[in-house]
């Protein structure tokens, strides 16, 4: 199989992950939230995941990101997995997905 192949994959396993992934405080999952700005596989197969928070002050600022942490580095196949925290751009309610809105009534 070539690399581009088990890249996609593996990159579809780690977003299916986060979909399991949930803010405390709402009911949708942190992919859906807009939570999740970038995923990135290098060709060693180490993530680099960039997120953000609902707010800077958010209660999970310390363990959300560890457990998306732990979550994706359960996938087999993949190395090290870095997550990165920033608050630039600041999340807002329409990096939302359709579902997500939908979900939380919105639409």
């Amino acid at each position: 199989m070539s690399n581009e192949i088990t890249k996609g994959i593996l990159g579809d396993a780690v977003i299916e992950t986060l979909k399991d992934v949930y803010d405390p405080e709402i009911p949708v999952n942190i992919y859906e939230l807009g939570l999740i700005y970038e995923v990135k596989i290098d060709d060693d197969y180490n993530v680099d995941i960039l997120m953000t928070l609902t707010s800077p002050n958010c209660p999970v600022a310390e363990s959300l990101p560890v457990e998306v942490k732990e979550r994706v580095g359960n996938i087999e196949g993949l190395n090290q997995v870095r997550v990165e925290l920033t608050f630039e751009p600041p999340w807002d309610k329409d990096m939302m997905s359709e579902a997500a809105m939908l979900e939380l009534g919105l639409l």
